[in-house]
């Protein structure tokens, strides 16, 4: 499928969907629409991604053909922009379907919800959960397969790129493992899967739950997207609910170098990520006992020599090994199983 990916204004920095679907999706991306970057192509950024050679335009008429927009920007909050309408408008007209992983659902606005039937195309709100949810019945732990999940110290962190590079490390090494998206980015990529930040906070652990039973026959390995943080003033509930949902082996706790206020909330420091890992483990063992597999730094703001050294500082703050999976994948924590 031909697809091209909205990102005004936030490519690369703050479009993690965006660069997520670049990195990890099989789609074939024809462009990338960013009216502050117009005119650059994705490698002028992001020169290590595959898809270095996708235009960045300005927006959809400037779009080579394609059959479906997706949203590639989680703002906080999950709002519409309002600036974004001409292109997802311009999009229907064209006859591509929108995908969008926003809490604002499209198929609720009157206008693109006409638009769509008139010109017989999808809105798709990956957000939307199951009506069908419950609440869980506590016994993830008794599948057939290890289940390995990620945490951070705050949104943001590459909770959901240690996954996938956790996933491809683990098939490299003849691990069956199977993928388990739990947000808007993940469920682009993989096709499937339940947004928990969405659900009734009653059925967070169960949606977990449910997508782990759906996946275990299949595979002895479960590498679970971890969500928010723990220590989030806004997002501690969905990273307890995933917590206690997967009840997981293993941990992995994810941070970025140099990070030490929660972003958008900067009133907030973020603990010492050795804290956060023992509060988590904490929290998990009173469900089923969990171990911390290793630690995830996000080093991409630094310089190489520099990188290293933060890493292997990381490491020893948490006492468990740590890798930058972009940097240095995640041979060293794959290992650890």
């Amino acid at each position: 499928m031909e697809v091209a990916i909205l990102a005004h204004e936030q490519f690369p920095d703050r479009a993690k969907t965006a660069v997520g679907v670049l990195r990890y999706g099989d789609q074939d991306v024809v462009a990338v629409l960013d009216r502050e970057t117009a005119g650059t192509t994705v490698g002028d950024h992001l020169p290590d991604l595959e898809a270095a050679d996708v235009p960045i335009v300005e927006g959809v008429a400037d779009a080579p053909a394609f059959d479906a927009l997706l949203i590639g920007i989680a703002p906080i909050g999950g709002g519409f922009e309002e600036s974004w309408r001409p292109d997802v408008r311009g999009a229907i007209e064209r006859g591509a379907d929108v995908v969008s992983g926003l809490h604002y659902f499209l198929n609720d606005d009157a206008e693109f919800a006409e638009l769509a039937d008139e010109h017989g195309v999808a809105l798709r709100d990956v957000r939307d959960p199951p009506a069908d949810l419950t609440v869980a019945s506590g016994t993830a732990r008794e599948l057939d397969c290890e289940i390995v999940l990620t945490v951070g110290t705050d949104c943001s962190t590459g909770k959901m790129t240690t996954t996938l590079e956790l996933l491809g490390a683990a098939r490299e090494a003849g691990l069956d493992a199977g993928f388990v998206p739990t947000g808007q980015t993940g469920i682009m990529i993989d096709g499937g899967g339940i947004a928990i930040d969405r659900t009734i906070s009653d059925f967070a652990a169960g949606a977990t739950e449910r997508m782990l039973e759906e996946r275990a026959d299949e595979r002895e390995y479960l590498f679970v997207e971890g969500q928010g943080s723990i220590v989030h003033p806004a997002y501690s509930a969905v990273t307890c609910g995933i917590v206690h949902g997967a009840q997981p082996d293993h941990l992995v706790l994810c941070h970025e170098a140099g990070r030490d206020r929660i972003h958008g909330y900067e009133s907030f420091p973020i603990p010492e990520p050795s804290a956060i890992a023992e509060l988590c483990l904490d929290l998990a063992d009173h469900v089923a006992p969990t171990a911390l597999l290793g630690g995830a730094l996000n080093t991409s703001g630094l310089a190489p020599g520099e990188a290293e050294d933060a890493i292997e500082a990381y490491g020893s703050r948490l006492g468990a090994p740590a890798v930058d999976p972009i940097r240095n994948g995640t041979d060293r924590l794959i290992e650890q199983l």
